[in-house]
């Protein structure tokens, strides 16, 4: 695994020697594999014989390839077993126990506990500082998914246009997202821990739990136990300060922020409001700036922003902001996105020819260390390493893994 700049030089990554044995499916438990392998862990991701069930999920390229799975699954090694024989999971145990303790490995990541000899328990009577990483869709086991949690915690109650009748789920899978990380972070948190004590240990994060400490985090459950929450979905208003989506006299759509006073103060300046913003801080008795009275007072602002951004055209709106530093972005499409710059010329974006796929730009890792970053590669077919990994992580020689692939073990 490497760590790539612009340039994509060739660099170890700050997890290299760290080898993680990946069972899992969706969203959460994959993408903490590939945050970990952009970083240079080895990640072998396992899959049923014929591929996980999410090899198939949409979006699709025209071949049927999913661009969903390779997308979440780049610069991972694969290995195809039949996971409802013994004789399977019992290759998956021994790729995570490895050739012994001290090496890198010992480590599942998993979004199931159904198998006792994958469980911690059983890892951990073969190898003492084995670390389980556990996903469950409940903390109890039970199972839960993204969308049903959305529903049951609040967050589809304040989301939506204005005015919605109905609650509204976001489209973007934020709880799965957050889990993934999470599960990244607390298996840095055992390895460090095995670092210097030499043990190993059982990581669980609950899906359901991820909502509740976000909503509590962002102080959203502690509002509604003070004092209640009767406020709806608000459209592209943001809560707590002043921001709002407005349309040029070209038809440009864009989203203004502003964060501090000192934005706030700039903009009403550079609009020509200042005398209007003052009377209207007379006759309402409020200080507008303050953020909160902002957000209280946004219907007002907002229309007679909106009057002087409707007489000005995109470029005349963006240059007049720029000196407000004001956070500001035109509303872009997909499409529209990955025409601009923003993907273009972006150094976190490298060609992949990515099989049933076809080249195209994607992206690499978000993070950046000594400003090198980790360039994107490729996802693996189903099975792509099967040999090689059974017989360099697991010791499996030739003889054994004919007789594995005759009994129709492997792929």
């Amino acid at each position: 695994m490497t760590i790539g700049t612009p340039a994509h030089r060739d660099v170890p990554g700050p997890l290299s020697g760290l080898r993680i044995i990946e069972l899992s499916s969706y969203v959460a438990t994959p993408l903490s594999g590939l945050v970990l392998a952009q970083l240079g862990a080895d990640v072998i991701r396992v899959e049923q014989l014929g591929g996980a069930p999410d090899r198939t999920r949409l979006p699709r390229a025209a071949s049927g390839t999913s661009l969903y799975w390779s997308g979440l699954n780049k610069g991972k090694r694969a290995v195809a077993v039949d996971l409802e024989r013994p004789e399977g999971r019992a290759l998956v145990a021994d790729l995570v126990v490895g050739e012994g303790a001290g090496t890198g490995g010992g480590i599942l990541v998993s979004n199931s506990d159904r198998w006792p000899e994958l469980s911690f328990d059983g890892l951990a009577r073969r190898r003492a500082d084995a670390i389980q990483v556990l996903l469950t869709g409940r903390r109890d086991g039970g199972s839960a998914v993204d969308y049903v949690l959305q529903a049951g915690t609040g967050f589809s109650y304040v989301t939506g246009p204005r005015g919605a009748g109905v609650p509204t789920n976001m489209v973007v899978p934020a709880w799965d997202l957050a889990a993934g990380l999470y599960l990244a972070t607390g298996l840095l948190a055992a390895v460090h821990e095995r670092n210097a004590s030499g043990s190993g240990q059982r990581v669980h994060v609950a899906l359901d739990e991820i909502p509740l400490a976000i909503g509590s985090a962002l102080g959203y459950l502690a509002e509604a136990q003070l004092s209640g929450i009767d406020r709806g979905p608000s459209g592209n208003d943001v809560f707590g300060t002043y921001g709002r989506d407005f349309v040029t006299s070209d038809g440009v759509r864009f989203m203004l922020v502003v964060l501090s006073r000192s934005h706030w103060r700039r903009l009403v300046a550079a609009t020509g409001l200042d005398e209007t913003i003052a009377a209207l801080e007379k006759a309402l008795a409020v200080d507008l700036d303050d953020e909160g009275e902002r957000y209280a007072a946004r219907t007002v602002i907002s229309a007679l922003l909106e009057k002087r951004f409707a007489a000005l055209t995109w470029s005349e709106a963006r240059e007049l902001l720029a000196g407000t530093r004001a956070l500001v972005e035109p509303f872009r499409t997909f499409d529209e996105l990955v025409e601009s710059d923003l993907v273009q010329a972006n150094p976190l974006f490298t060609e992949v020819d990515q099989p049933g796929v076809g080249p195209h730009l994607a992206a690499g890792s978000p993070i950046s260390m000594g400003g090198r970053q980790a360039a994107a590669t490729t996802a693996p077919a189903v099975g792509e390493h099967t040999d090689d990994v059974l017989a360099t992580v697991a010791g499996v020689d030739v003889d054994r893994l004919e007789r594995l692939r005759a009994d129709g073990v492997v792929a």
